[in-house]
Formats: structure tokens, sequence, C-alpha cells
């Protein structure tokens, strides 16, 4: 048995609601006042958590507008940029993640990060993040991974393109360097992802390959990716959330708008509500609707004496006769007494 996590005041496991991350990324357009607005909105529509990415363009690439750092693809969502100049717009200034964290705790969100380097991480322990997340480009990052592992919080990681030896180095990093709680999140890296491309039969393997909890880091459109995730047993679901797709920014375009978000909330408690335990037979709440099977009814006025025949015995509804698969035991019976039409048959009533 898989257990429990726990980040800040919520228990993540399969006895627990599903945990639901909005993920800010650089939907925040370079306003504070934008992100605030995002924390509400995230907030409003009933998520769990709400998480930033902490980085600078200086911690994650080279100052470089050509060759290896300029994107020259055109399926590429961010084509015609170098890495650097996308990564200077979608980054969250250092100095905004104080106010951030401060709004998400008045309005009883959990607020954490991504770090992709060192230093942030050691900027986060400042700020006291109730956890981390590792994301699909940093899963091979085995220095990063020991460094957020040895401070003890929950990692959660995005396992995007990772095979299955680097993701069993990931792990084995992250749990020699202390890690205690993990959780591995299926993902597709594209953006956005397609339904066909999301392979969520692999979080059951995922959970029993590494013993662990499994989630999904999810960029396609739409909530029924993110419900379906529930019933292959993910505990988390994590998705990009904006105030409005035609708002724009760099990750708009594959993001959550509030009522899809609410959506999202609302169906996946429902999918794991659903999953219930194995059982067969009526349930407490089923048992008053056993009065409608079939059952055997006398379906003439008939004297005693009289022989049961196909005409005069029905199997029809509501059920307070004897069960149909008796008919057969019946037929040719004769009865004690005399009956109406619409009586139940029972046992009492034939001769023996």
């Amino acid at each position: 048995m898989i257990r429990d996590i726990q980040i800040g005041h919520r228990l993540i496991g399969p006895t627990h609601k599903p945990f639901i991350i909005a993920e800010m990324s650089g939907n925040h357009n370079q306003s504070l006042e934008r992100a605030l607005r995002i924390v509400e909105l995230a907030a409003e529509s009933g998520v769990d958590a709400l998480k930033l990415q902490t980085y600078t363009a200086e911690t994650m690439t080279l100052n470089i507008n050509e060759g290896d750092f300029f994107i020259d693809d055109p399926n590429n969502l961010w084509q015609g940029n170098s890495l650097y100049n996308l990564y200077e717009q979608a980054y969250t200034p250092w100095e905004w993640h104080e106010p951030i964290f401060k709004r998400c705790a008045e309005l009883g969100l959990l607020a954490f990060s991504t770090p992709f380097d060192e230093t942030a991480v050691d900027f986060l322990e400042g700020l006291n993040v109730p956890a981390y997340k590792i994301a699909s480009f940093e899963n091979t990052d085995l220095p990063l991974i020991r460094k957020v592992a040895a401070t003890g919080k929950p990692v959660i990681i995005s396992t995007g393109m990772a095979t299955v030896a680097e993701l069993d180095e990931t792990v084995r990093a992250a749990r020699e360097a202390g890690c205690r709680d993990l959780i591995l999140l299926k993902c597709t890296s594209t953006y956005p992802a397609t339904p066909e491309n999301s392979n969520l039969n692999t979080i059951p393997h995922l959970r029993d390959l590494f013993d662990c909890q499994v989630g999904l880091s999810d960029h396609t459109m739409g909530v029924g990716v993110g419900v379906a995730s529930v019933v292959l047993g993910g505990t988390v679901i994590e998705k990009h959330f904006t105030t409005a797709r035609e708002d724009g920014g760099v990750d708009s375009a594959f993001s959550m708008e509030p009522h899809e978000m609410k959506a999202l909330v609302t169906e996946a408690e429902r999918a794991w509500q659903a999953l219930g335990n194995i059982r067969y037979g009526a349930s407490d709440v089923e048992k008053p609707s056993l009065k409608h099977r079939r059952s055997l009814y006398i379906a003439q006025d008939l004297q005693a004496g009289d022989v049961l025949t196909k005409e005069n015995v029905r199997a029809i509804r509501p059920g307070n006769g004897l069960a149909p698969k008796y008919m057969e035991v019946v037929l040719g019976k004769k009865l004690s007494q005399d009956v109406k039409k619409g009586t139940p048959l029972s046992l009492d009533l034939l001769l023996s």
C-alpha cells in the first residue's frame, strides 16, 4: 500500500481527492498585478496549490541568438525566439515570489515552485516552500535533484521524455539524497499535447515500478485526459493556468481558463469518488430498487386447483414474487387457494 504524502495542510494519496496544481509559469506577462489576479482566480476555481517557476534567463541558458540557442522550428510554439529571450519573457521575478506566496496563503492555497538550478533552491528554502517540483527537461539533472531531495521536503518530478533507465537514476538519486515523499507525474513534453500521445496506461506501470504515488502533468486541452488519469490511479494533476488564452503569454495557448479549471476540479473529484471499492450485489442505497426487478405474478383471476401455465403466470415488474428463474418449476403446479390477477406468486400458494 502506497502511503499518503502531506504537503502543507493537504494529504495526498489514493484515499484522498485528487491534488490539483495550477501552474502559473509565464502567464503573468511580466505584471505582478496580473500574477496576483491569477492567484485569485486559481483559488476561486478550487485548486489545491499554485506553482511558479524559479529561474532567470541567465541561470537557464547563454545569451546567444543563433545556432543551438535559437528556436528555428515551424512546429514549435516559440518559433523565432532565442532561448535567452524566451526565458526573459517568461521568468517570474524573484522579488515577486514572496507577495505571490503571501496572497496564496491568504486565500488558502498551497504555493511552491520549480527550481531550475541550485541558487533557486537556496532562494526557495528562504521562503520555506512546502514542496518542490522538478520539470521534465530537468529530470536528468541529478545534481539539482539531489539538492532538492536533501531539503527533506516532498518532491514531485515530471517524467516527460525520460526512459525507464533515466527515471531509475532519477529516483535513486532523489531517495539516496533524502527524499522520502516522491510523486512522479506522467508527462508528454509537447505544447500542447494530444490525447493520442498521452499514454495514460503508463501511470499504474510507473506506480508499480517505482513504488510511489503517480499523477499527471497535463498539457492537453480540456479536462478529459486529467479526469481519466484519476481512474488509472493518479493522485495529482498539474495544469497550466491563465486568466484567458486570448490575453496571450508564453504558455497561454495550452493553459486552462478559470471555468475549465473549475470543471477539472469538480470532475476529477467525481471520478475519484466513483472508484469506490470492488463490490457486487445491492448496496444499501440500491436496496429500495430491488422491488423494480422482475418476478412471477398471477396474470389472471384463478381458483384453487387451477394449473399454472404460461398464460396465467408471467415474469413482470415489480419484484415481490418468486424470481423468474423459478418459472419452469411452478408451471404445471396447482394452486392451493383462489387468487386474483396481480397477486405475487409465492410457494405457499401452491399445492405441495
